[in-house]
């Protein structure tokens, strides 16, 4: 009997040591998961006062790449256009963002104004114009083209505009630079490379875009 007793006693121990032993390996794997939702860092906007207002898309891109890419003014507006309205929409910001397609008919009649954004303002009665300048545009690489890695700089300028040019706001937010896939670049083929570019227009909207609502970003 006392051996009996001995042994339950061994068997009980044991039970226990193995569910405390349990316990704190198990804290120790979840530890990095109880933190997940605490590795984001909320970010104000830039520029915060486009709620309420109507909003044009002016995007500049120069001769060089439109030699290559004849659409990708126009396809970057688009990008930009589409992913401000959507955002501040979900924000019930009330901002209105007048569409690509009607700016880059204006533009294609009137080539003075593709850097005018007073004009473009005037023309679709636009509270403000978000000009973006882009100064880096590429989706191979040029000293090896088999490689693609898009990547697009760009300042960004708001330009509030009123009844007289000279009273025209202009605000300057901080350059974009935007590197898609950001790991490196990949060799090119005739099916990632539509991919690739589309995926690089898209970062660099929300990239654009992100500077007019408040949002967060991992850490």
């Amino acid at each position: 009997m006392p051996q009996t007793v001995n042994i339950r006693r061994r068997v009980r121990t044991f039970v226990l040591l193995s569910a405390l032993l349990a316990g704190i390996v198990g804290c120790k794997v979840l530890t990095p998961f109880l933190f997940v939702g605490e590795h984001k860092k909320r970010v104000t906007a830039e520029f915060d006062k486009l709620a309420h207002s109507r909003v044009a898309i002016l995007v500049w891109v120069d001769q060089a790449a439109l030699f290559d890419y004849p659409y990708a003014r126009f396809e970057l507006a688009t990008y930009l256009r589409d992913k401000l309205a959507a955002e501040t929409a979900q924000r019930n910001m009330g901002t209105e963002v007048v569409d690509s397609r009607s700016v880059e008919d204006y533009l294609q009649k009137n080539l003075d104004a593709q850097i005018d954004a007073h004009a473009v303002g005037k023309q679709f009665a636009a509270d403000y114009v978000v000009y973006v300048e882009v100064l880096e545009f590429q989706i191979r690489d040029p000293r090896q083209p088999q490689f693609l890695q898009g990547r697009i700089g760009a300042s960004v300028t708001v330009h509030q505009i009123t009844a007289g040019r000279e009273r025209t706001g202009r605000f300057e937010l901080t350059p974009v630079q935007s590197v898609y896939p950001d790991n490196g670049p990949v060799l090119f083929s005739a099916t990632n490379s539509p991919a690739i570019r589309e995926s690089t227009y898209r970062k660099f909207a929300e990239e654009v875009a992100r500077k007019f609502y408040d949002h967060t970003v991992d850490l």
